[in-house]
């Protein structure tokens, strides 16, 4: 128990330097960036504002202020828990995160865990029918998958299922034109399913790829071997022998994959207009909104510290190797 105390105060500590060092540059991206937050904050009244008013709206946003001094106490504010109000919204961050979370985490969460599944169960079928046609096309269809981008496999879903055969919706969240309070869970699923289809296929390579080699190698281990000769094989032998070792190394990669599947939901998202973090990301960096974008620098940067902790706690509890590493 203290061990993995211990060990989770480390990982801590490497999760604020990691956020302050983010933080830091993203803010000096943007405050070089071309994009006036301020024309961006007038939109298309820009023509009616005269130089007073522009003045006005930087001293209330803070943006006539030195970067330096607009980020010291952006971050003092921080510390006290207020990430700001959004540029773009006129809401605090916070309650836009809040709302875009929960469309982005049932779209990452569904993806998450078809591409888990589909791809253990292909690694598996690759390893055991090795050298055979099977594997060869399951290699092939990972091969590809492992080099086709996520924006990509969205427009091609996208125009077949949702423009040629017209099953799904083109996209958002939920449908056009309808009251919140009549949107209907068969509504949301449908507007869910071609986003999270297209993570969930883009997801399968590298869990079926592993999966794959991680079988091939212990089922040419000497107690396979052994098992063999006793008469055990086909799924028989894999249920008693190879599950066991090939589990926690897929569940490891998965947990650690959140960082990819964080980065794809964001051109998924810009690809079906789905109104989540993905969303909301690109139009605060497009807009200028600093408040929002930072916001959302920290939130998607602790999601994915949390996946790649969590994935080194199971293997930090589970195998006993990872245990007698951190003693030495």
């Amino acid at each position: 128990m203290q061990n993995i105390v211990s060990f989770i105060v480390r990982k801590s500590v490497r999760l604020v330097s990691l956020l302050f060092a983010i933080c830091v540059i993203t803010f000096v991206l943007i405050s070089q960036s071309p994009i006036d937050p301020i024309q961006a904050y007038i939109g298309a009244d820009m023509m009616r504002v005269g130089p007073e008013q522009r003045d006005k709206i930087a001293e209330n946003w803070g943006l006539n202020e030195p970067p330096a001094v607009q980020f010291f106490r952006w971050g003092a504010s921080v510390l006290q828990g207020d990430l700001g109000t959004s540029m773009i919204y006129r809401r605090p961050v916070t309650e836009i995160i809040s709302e875009k979370f929960l469309h982005s985490l049932a779209l990452m969460i569904i993806a998450w865990i078809l591409s888990g599944i589909v791809g253990f169960t292909l690694g598996i079928a690759a390893a055991m029918k090795k050298g055979k046609w099977q594997d060869r096309i399951i290699k092939g269809y990972c091969y590809t998958l492992a080099s086709t981008p996520a924006f990509w496999m969205g427009l091609l879903l996208l125009m077949v299922f949702a423009v040629w055969l017209d099953w799904f919706p083109i996209g958002m969240g939920v449908p056009a034109g309808v009251l919140a309070e009549d949107v209907t869970l068969a509504d949301r699923i449908k507007h869910l399913f071609l986003p999270a289809l297209t993570l969930s296929i883009v997801g399968v390579a590298n869990i079926a790829l592993h999966t794959r080699q991680k079988l091939i190698e212990v089922l040419s281990s000497e107690y396979i071997l052994f098992a063999k000769a006793k008469g055990e094989k086909g799924f028989t032998l894999l249920w008693r022998h190879g599950l066991r070792n090939i589990s926690l190394p897929a569940i490891t990669l998965h947990f650690a994959a959140f960082s990819e599947l964080f980065g794809g939901a964001v051109l998924a998202e810009q690809v079906f207009s789905y109104p989540g973090l993905g969303q909301a990301t690109v139009e605060a960096g497009l807009r200028g909104d600093v408040p929002l974008l930072l916001g959302l620098v920290i939130f998607s940067s602790i999601f994915v510290f949390v996946g790649n902790l969590m994935a080194d706690l199971i293997s930090f509890v589970v195998d006993p190797r990872m245990k007698e590493k951190r003693s030495l």
